[in-house]
Formats: C-alpha cells, structure tokens, sequence
C-alpha cells in the first residue's frame, strides 16, 4: 500500500512530551513515510524528545531555542545538509508566562507580551522564512500551526494567548498570500481544549473540557488522533487546494452559541 507521505521529508517543532499535539501529527506523518526532524526546546526536554524519536524510523534530533536566530540558522542548514530540502513544517510552539494568563489583560508587563508574541508568533515567521527556501528546492511545500478558539473568544484564564493566537492566525493568511505563488501552503488547526504540557498552565482546564464536553455537538473533547487526522490531510496530497485556512477541529463547539 502506498504511503502519503513516502519520500517527504518534515520538521516538527514544538514537541515536548507524548501529548504534545506536534507529537501526534509526527507519529502519523512518519506512519505515512516521512523522514522527519523534530527540535527540542533546551536540555530538560531533550531526553523527552529523543525517547519519543526512537519509535521512529531514524529522524534527525536536533536543538532549537525559537529565540534564537543562530540556532534556527542551523536547523535549516542541517536539514539541507542531510535531505537537501524540506516538505513540511509543523509549528506547535507557545508560551505565556503564568502570571500573564491569569492577570487581568490590562495588567500586562510590556515584556511579557513581547515574550509571548516572540515565542508563540514570531517564531513561526521566522521558521516559515526559513523553511521556504528548502521548500522551493522541493516544488513546494505545506506549513502547518496550531491555534485556539481564544484567539477569536474571550476565554477565562487565557489571557495573553487570546491576542497571540489572533496575531498567529493573521500571520497564517499573511504568510499564506506571500508564499502561495511558490506552491507553499499555509494552514492552521485550531484545536479544541486537550490535557498537553502547554495547557496545564491554564487554571480550569478539566471545568472547561467538561464544558466542551457538554456542550459540543460531538459530546465529547477532541484528542491527538483528531488532531493528527486534520494535520495530514492539511499537510499531505489531500489537501492540496486548501491554504489560509483555519480549520476547526474542535467537536463542533466553536459553532455554539450562548
């Protein structure tokens, strides 16, 4: 049987556990045949990611701190220097202090937004400028990111995340007019609430999977499977007409009403 992703080769950011939603598209690319390269953030996480890398079929592992321009260089470069280009990107990277979830927004240090739009926006432009090139060697490319209901709602204890996310999403229809003329799409899932690492910052978190729970049309919460599914037919040959978009995978409960 044929495998969608044979021969493609894809960078995964932002892996940081085994219910990080960047590890369940990774488990299902690379079950389609992908060659993957997966990134961890600093030395605590490293030994997650590479006990995760192992069940694979010999990805690359390499360090990447997104605050860092040279060592973003270096991803780049190495993917060129061991697969010569680069089909896919998965950006599932975010980051709000705690105190800037909780706080009132107004309340805000200048430097926690900026810390947070740096990490959790910022970082997937400057991984898309660099992916593109790569991608161009490859006759195109799809880059993927994550997103959230907070970025169109207000939603209790998400605070600066809800701009962020706004910010992200804006950035994916941006990035998506800009590079579409090369064959590069860009796309995002905005995913309903799941138990990752990044989510267990924010107070309430099983209050609100019991209301999506209650009140999606699915009567139920979304988990890496689905997230997994949308992200190949969004990254893989499936997919291939749709670009800018924000697909919702979310059991329904963003159409919900009061």
């Amino acid at each position: 049987m044929s495998q969608l992703f044979a021969g493609k080769v894809g960078l995964v950011v932002g892996v940081a556990n085994k219910r990080s939603l960047s590890w369940a598209i990774a488990e299902a690319t690379a079950a389609e045949g992908a060659s993957l390269v997966l990134t961890y953030q600093n030395e605590r996480l490293h030994e997650n990611v590479q006990e995760l890398a192992a069940k694979l079929a010999d990805p690359l592992v390499l360090p990447c701190e997104v605050t860092d321009d040279s060592q973003l260089d270096a991803v780049f470069a190495e993917i060129d220097r061991v697969h010569g280009g680069l089909d896919f990107l998965v950006h599932g990277v975010a980051f709000a202090d705690r105190d800037a979830l909780t706080q009132p927004f107004s309340e805000i240090s200048r430097d926690g937004f900026a810390r947070t739009m740096d990490i959790s926006v910022y970082s997937f432009v400057a991984l898309t400028r660099r992916a593109a090139p790569l991608m161009d060697k490859r006759g195109g490319g799809s880059i993927l990111t994550l997103s959230y209901l907070g970025s169109d709602r207000v939603l209790t204890n998400y605070g600066v995340m809800g701009p962020a996310k706004a910010a992200l999403e804006s950035s994916v229809r941006y990035l998506a007019s800009e590079l579409g003329p090369r064959a590069i799409r860009v796309n995002a899932i905005s995913a309903g609430p799941v138990k990752t690492l990044a989510a267990s910052g924010i107070a309430g978190l099983s209050s609100m999977l019991q209301n999506f729970r209650d009140r999606a049309p699915l009567r139920r919460t979304v988990d890496g499977t689905d997230i997994a599914g949308a992200g190949l037919f969004l990254l893989g040959p499936h997919g291939k007409g749709v670009s800018a978009e924000i697909l919702m995978v979310d059991g329904g409960f963003h159409a919900m009403g009061v």
